[in-house]
C-alpha cells in the first residue's frame, strides 16, 4: 500500500473515530437528557411486550422523543429481557435513562381497594368486580362475613379473585389473633358465632365508641335467653345482603318468616349479615360491663341505652318525635 493510501485509511480511521465518538456523546447526552413531556404521565405495559412494543407506547405516551435511541441502548445494555410489565407513574421530564432504571425496577403504581366495615358479601364482591384495574371473574360462593373491611394494596392486572382470598386471609387471620383473648363466660361459643354477633354490631353502630356498649346489650339479652330483636337482621332477611332496603321497617316486616328474623328467633342468625371489621369483632369479644338490655337511636348519630323496658320505651317515644320532627 503506498504512503498516500496509508495516510488516506488512517485519516478515514480517525474521521470514523471521531464521529462515533460524537456519536456516543450526543447519545449519552441524549440519554440523559430531561423528557419534553410537561406532566406526569401514567402508561400500562402488557406482559410479554417486546422492547419495540415498550419503546411504541411510552413514544405515544409523549415519554420518548427518541424512540430509536431507547431501544438501541436497551439492546446494547443487555436489558431487553429486564423491562418489566404492570403499570407505571412516569414524573414529569423524566430523562430516557430513568425510564429505562423505573421499568427494570418493577416500581409499578400501588392501587388500592378499600371495603368498609358492614358490607355484605355481595356488596363487597360487586366492589371488586367494578374495579377496572383488575381482570378475572369473582370467585363464587364467597361465605357472609369472611372478608375482612380493610384497605387492599395491589397492582394493575392483578386478579379479582387473588384480592377476595386476601381478604379471606386476612379475616382468618384476624380471628386467629384475637380469639384467644377473648372474655370468660361469653354466651357463644365458636368463632363463627362471635363473628356473626359482631356482624350485628357493626350494622347497628358506626360510633367507634358505642360499639362494646351494643355488643354488651346482645350479650345480656343472649344470657337471658331474649329475642336480639335486631333490625338489621330483618333487612337482611328481606334483601338477603343484596343492599340497603331503601325504606323503614314495618310491623309486618318484623314478622318476617325468616331464620335471619331476630324478632321472631331466639338466639344468634344461622350466618353473619355482613362483614364485621375489627373493632366490632373486638367489640363482641371483650364487650362491655354493663347492666343495659335495650338501645334505640337518640337522634344525634348515636344510641340511648336502658336497663329497664319502661326506660327503653321513653328513649323510643323521645326518638320518634324526633323522627316525625325531621320528616
Amino acid at each position: 500500500m503506498s504512503r498516500r493510501a496509508v495516510r488516506t485509511f488512517t485519516l478515514g480511521l480517525v474521521v470514523l473515530f471521531v464521529a462515533s465518538a460524537g456519536m456516543l456523546v450526543w447519545g449519552a447526552a441524549a440519554y440523559d437528557e430531561p423528557g419534553a413531556f410537561s406532566e406526569d404521565v401514567t402508561v400500562v405495559l402488557p406482559r410479554g411486550s417486546s422492547v419495540n412494543r415498550i419503546s411504541q407506547i411510552l413514544e405515544s405516551r409523549g415519554v420518548l422523543a427518541q424512540p430509536n435511541l431507547f431501544r438501541f441502548v436497551v439492546r446494547a445494555s443487555g436489558q431487553s429481557g429486564s423491562l418489566r410489565a404492570g403499570e407505571y407513574l412516569i414524573p414529569a421530564g423524566t430523562s430516557m435513562r430513568e425510564v429505562t432504571r423505573l421499568l427494570t425496577s418493577g416500581e409499578t403504581v400501588v392501587r388500592r381497594v378499600t371495603s368498609p366495615e358492614g358490607l355484605s358479601s355481595i356488596e363487597v364482591l360487586r366492589l371488586v368486580a367494578q374495579d377496572e384495574a383488575l381482570v378475572g371473574d369473582i370467585p363464587r360462593n364467597v361465605a357472609e362475613g369472611s372478608l375482612l373491611p380493610e384497605t387492599y394494596h395491589y397492582a394493575y392486572g392483578d386478579t379479582r379473585e387473588e384480592v377476595i382470598r386476601r381478604m379471606q386471609q386476612a379475616m382468618t387471620d384476624l380471628i386467629e389473633e384475637i380469639w384467644p383473648s377473648r372474655a370468660a363466660d361469653l354466651p357463644f361459643d365458636t368463632p363463627s358465632e362471635a363473628v356473626t354477633l359482631a356482624s350485628i354490631v357493626e350494622k347497628e353502630t358506626a360510633v367507634p365508641e358505642e360499639r362494646a356498649r351494643v355488643a354488651g346489650v346482645f350479650v345480656n339479652r343472649l344470657r337471658r335467653g331474649m329475642r336480639l330483636q335486631s333490625d338489621p337482621t330483618v333487612v337482611y332477611a328481606l334483601t338477603n345482603g343484596a343492599g340497603p332496603l331503601g325504606r323503614r321497617l314495618t310491623r309486618s316486616d318484623l314478622a318476617t318468616d325468616s331464620p335471619f328474623n331476630t324478632y321472631r328467633v331466639r338466639g344468634l342468625p344461622p350466618a353473619p349479615i355482613a362483614n364485621p371489621g375489627r373493632a366490632a369483632l373486638e367489640a363482641v369479644l371483650q364487650p362491655a360491663d354493663t347492666d343495659d338490655l335495650y338501645f334505640v337511636a337518640d337522634g344525634d348519630g348515636g344510641h340511648a341505652f336502658a336497663e329497664t323496658l319502661q326506660e327503653h320505651q321513653r328513649n323510643v317515644r323521645r326518638w320518634r318525635q324526633i323522627r316525625d320532627q325531621r320528616d
